[in-house]
């Protein structure tokens, strides 16, 4: 064992993950109709080749054989049947009679459980979940309506993994009508339809139902999730709303990010009006997934060779071509277009524009714990 685990570090081969929930049970029931008849064919081999041995005198293997092709109802003639006496034919003909009416049994078994449906539900349902297991950092998102079609839309776009859940019966359709590559069919406050959605590995929950207590039902299992199954990261929970009055309620229960569609709807008709080309620039560079330019805010570790540095000690325009355009102090004050003179304090976040590619190079920056080398030819 040892050595086979040396060999899988080695190459890296890891473990195909597991879903939380393999249908194993649901499927066992369905093939449980088929037990009585397979243990019938058992009982009718081990007492056809008992006979064949005391009756024909034939060795084990060959009174095996005589029983297998005689209840299967293949035929005669690989053996000494000519030679049988009365009691053997009298046994071979009971054993024909009885593995006929086995094997019809069998048939219309088969025949009952395919036209049910829900052995190939489950089989279905199976490799879904066995998909769901192998995404990471995935978006649950809850709830199937208007305001998923385009959420979705944008997630794939920007090629962020996402799993819908939603209780219809007719997911199924509606997910082939929208592209979306994984769903379940599941109420999603549930713990199963955590567990089947692999919430354990995902990053986050958006919950998009028009109904408040389906969104307070949500944030509140998925934080109970969190804690009875130990989640060491909390996970980054967006809520939707209609009316602007919840949003301090949804907060409250937990939500990291509560969109209001009425409130958000009146900030970009009013920038519009006042702004409109400040606006269009906006919509333009940032709004758009396949924009060259991006916004982000970065978390400053206790550990960053960052802390107490001036923010123009750190060079990060002329090492990472960003700029930094906010500070979000640890006690939740923002500094907009800071200076810089200004002191970068450990567990603040640094709100920067740059390229994609830029802000993924700021990243790993900002977590060393030295003074990176880069700074040395600046």
């Amino acid at each position: 064992m040892n050595l086979l685990r040396k060999i899988q570090k080695f190459f890296n081969w890891e473990p195909a993950p597991k879903p939380h929930i393999t249908l194993n049970d649901e499927l066992y029931a369905q093939l449980l109709p088929f037990r009585t008849p397979l243990i019938l064919i058992q009982l009718s081999m081990i007492l056809g080749t008992i006979g064949y041995i005391v009756i024909e005198d034939y060795s084990l293997i060959d009174g095996l054989f005589q029983t297998g092709y005689t209840i299967t109802s293949v035929g005669f003639g690989a053996l000494k049947e000519g030679e049988f006496s009365a009691i053997g034919k009298l046994f071979t003909i009971t054993l024909i009679i009885f593995g006929s009416a086995i094997f019809t049994i069998v048939i219309l078994i088969s025949v009952d459980v395919v036209n049910q449906g829900e052995l190939k539900r489950i089989f279905k349902e199976r490799k879904m979940l066995y998909r769901i297991a192998r995404l990471k950092k995935h978006f649950v998102i809850c709830h199937h309506n208007e305001y998923a079609i385009q959420v979705t839309k944008q997630l794939r776009e920007s090629h962020i993994p996402f799993v819908v859940v939603d209780p219809r019966d007719d997911i199924e359709a509606i997910a082939k009508q929208h592209k979306y590559p994984y769903y379940i069919k599941a109420d999603p406050h549930t713990e199963e339809a955590m567990l089947k959605a692999h919430l354990s590995s995902a990053k986050g929950l958006i919950t998009l139902s028009s109904s408040i207590a389906d969104n307070i039902a949500l944030i509140a299992s998925v934080r109970l999730f969190e804690k009875e199954h130990r989640i060491p990261s909390p996970y980054y929970i967006i809520s939707a709303t209609e009316e602007v009055g919840d949003i301090d309620k949804l907060k409250k229960l937990g939500a990291d990010t509560v969109v209001s569609s009425t409130k958000l709807t009146a900030q970009r008709i009013t920038a519009m009006a006042a702004r409109p080309d400040m606006e269009n620039l906006l919509e333009q560079f940032l709004y758009k997934s396949d924009t060259p330019l991006d916004m982000e805010e970065i978390f400053v570790p206790k550990t960053s060779w960052m802390v107490l540095k001036k923010l123009k000690e750190t060079h990060l325009r002329d090492i990472a071509n960003v700029s930094v355009i906010g500070i979000t102090k640890k006690d939740g004050k923002f500094m907009p277009m800071p200076k810089g003179d200004v002191l970068v304090m450990s567990e603040s976040k640094l709100l920067v524009i740059g390229t994609q590619k830029g802000i993924l190079y700021t990243k790993g920056l900002i977590k060393k714990y030295e003074k990176p080398e880069e700074l040395k030819y600046v």
